[in-house]
């Protein structure tokens, strides 16, 4: 038999400006979703996308739409704009905005790109009528309305709905038909529906936006296999939640980038203080912080500055048969989803410290890791109670045996010392003390958005300087708490941390509480960590050293 052979950019026959952006970022082929979907795209077909994230639908539809313009520019002087982009939520189009600029690094002078979901004034951006607009149809609907956007309808080419799944969940359909109207030419255009799941709203929005399109649907399971994605459920209450998550973190036995979810905004802040209170800092991430502020998260999330982010789900992703039924008094931002399509990076894992309510959810957050056609490995674990047994049972008959759940079995009488901590630590987590964290928070980083975003502007170096993991103090905390002596730690695993930074710890990291900046001696942390490096799930130890003393 034949090799099979390679297939590459060059293929495709795309613009060599197009060519250098996309060996600039390192592609070296594209992925199997961007070989079927840029061919038809480049024939001029609609396409309807679904793929798995982090499978590289974006650039699927990135890379014709620029080398078109690119064609067309050579043959038309005229400066208008010509392809529309929506996406769901703030997030998600600050990312596809960054990302378009990368593909378009070595053609920026020929093409032009313009993020209007980033609420700054707009009309000086739209002026000059740039190639490319990207924004959330709520955003693009009030530019259409008041005739910011001019006569797009004469000189659209291109549409493209990304995370089309979700546009009526958010709420949109109502922008979306007037966009339409008020947008698209009477003799149409060509258009991109992409999704990771197909469902009935995908099913409304093709017949409003696809004219006979082709359906690309890649036949792969909903996540990474089990060589890439390990995943672990423990059976908990609620302080037991508590007591594992602290042990976890401080026993050294969760490495890496981790992302914790939870099911709501209190749930955040909770989580946080808990602990805040052990010295383990973390950031937060949900819709109450201004789109500016989670979008700097997110990015130094993904440079490295955090390796533990609290994210809470929205109701609407979680059931969207609950969108609707909302009575919170709290100001939310409707167009913010954390578990999809954000591109959180080198994610090693994911912590599911609430169940999600729905297989949907469940697949999004943990797809948060192992992204990609790459080597990336990760770890998913989930927390599971009584009450979220039943969550838990639908996931597993959906995913069926994608699923390859395995228990994460340890000795909770081991943990006696980690749970008389916990209570100490929760107790004074009240609900006070919560709704006041959530208010310092919300002022804190809607004073550091504002009157920082000018700042940044001319001094993009300076940014890493505004830190979101800083402690909120609307508890008192106990000193002692931050350290772990020998005695405490689990006879399971004292082989394991004696004499490593566990018993050291008050010697490794101090804490300038001015600052609320760590002061960490890596050094002495690499030169006494004693772990298997080896070993590339990190959550694996536990379980190994319990079979041993078992045997």
């Amino acid at each position: 038999m034949d090799d099979e052979k390679t297939f590459s950019f060059e293929n495709f026959g795309l613009d060599f400006r197009v060519l250098k952006s996309i060996y600039a970022l390192g592609w070296k082929e594209p992925t199997l979703i961007q070989e079927k979907a840029i061919v038809l795209a480049m024939e001029g077909k609609d396409v309807l996308m679904k793929g798995r994230t982090g499978c590289g639908k974006s650039a699927a539809f990135l890379i014709p739409i620029i080398n078109k313009l690119l064609e067309l520019k050579s043959s038309d002087s005229l400066q208008a704009i010509r392809a529309v982009i929506l996406s769901p939520s703030k997030e998600l189009c600050k990312q596809l905005f960054e990302h378009a600029n990368a593909l378009n690094a070595c053609s920026s002078k020929w093409i032009t790109i313009v993020n209007v979901a980033e609420g700054r004034p707009l009309k000086p951006l739209l002026i000059e009528k740039p190639d490319i607009i990207i924004g959330t149809p709520s955003a693009l609907s009030k530019l259409a309305k008041d005739g910011t956007l001019g006569n797009v309808k004469e000189t659209l080419n291109f549409l493209v709905m990304d995370e089309a799944d979700l546009m009526f969940s958010f709420g949109y359909e109502e922008d979306i038909k007037t966009l339409i109207s008020s947008i698209v030419p009477s003799s149409g255009c060509q258009s991109f529906l992409v999704s990771a799941t197909l469902n009935t709203d995908i099913k409304d929005l093709k017949k409003l936006v696809l004219q006979s399109p082709v359906i690309l649907k890649l036949e792969e399971p909903d996540l990474p296999d089990s060589d890439r994605l390990t995943q672990y459920h423990i059976q908990c209450e609620e302080e037991d939640k508590f007591v594992l998550i602290n042990a976890l973190f401080k026993l050294n036995l969760i490495r890496g980038r981790s992302i914790i979810f939870v099911n709501s905004v209190d749930r955040c802040y909770k989580l946080k203080l808990f602990l805040e209170q052990f010295g383990v800092k973390s950031c937060i991430l949900n819709s109450e912080l201004p789109a500016t502020s989670r979008c700097f998260v997110v990015d130094q999330f993904n440079r490295g500055i955090y390796n533990i982010l609290i994210a809470s789900d929205e109701v609407c992703v979680n059931d969207p048969s609950t969108r609707k039924k909302s009575g919170s008094k709290r100001k939310r931002d409707n167009e913010f989803s954390v578990s999809r399509g954000i591109d959180f990076q080198n994610v090693s894992n994911v912590i599911n410290f609430d169940f999600p309510t729905s297989v949907v959810a469940y697949i999004h957050r943990v797809g948060r890791t192992a992204r990609g056609n790459y080597d990336a490995e990760g770890t998913a674990l989930s927390f599971i109670s009584i009450k979220e047994q039943k969550y838990f049972n639908e996931v597993k008959d959906a995913l069926s045996d994608g699923s390859n759940f395995k228990p994460y079995q340890f000795r909770m009488e081991e943990l006696e010392a980690f749970r008389y901590r916990s209570k100490d630590a929760l107790r004074i987590v009240t609900s006070i003390a919560v709704r006041e964290a959530r208010i310092k928070e919300i002022k804190r980083e809607l004073l550091s958005s504002e009157k920082l975003k000018s700042f940044f502007k001319e001094h993009p170096k300076d940014l890493k300087l505004l830190q979101h993991d800083k402690a909120l103090h609307t508890v008192k905390h106990q000193p002692h708490l931050k350290h772990i002596p020998e005695y405490i730690v689990p006879p399971t695993l004292q082989t394991m941390v004696k004499g490593t930074t566990v018993t050291d710890w008050r010697d490794v990291m101090d804490e300038d509480e001015e600052s609320e900046q760590p002061v960490v001696n890596t050094q002495k942390v690499i030169k006494k960590r004693k772990f298997n490096h080896k070993n590339k799930d990190p959550l694996k130890t536990f379980t190994i050293d319990n079979k041993r003393k078992r045997n």
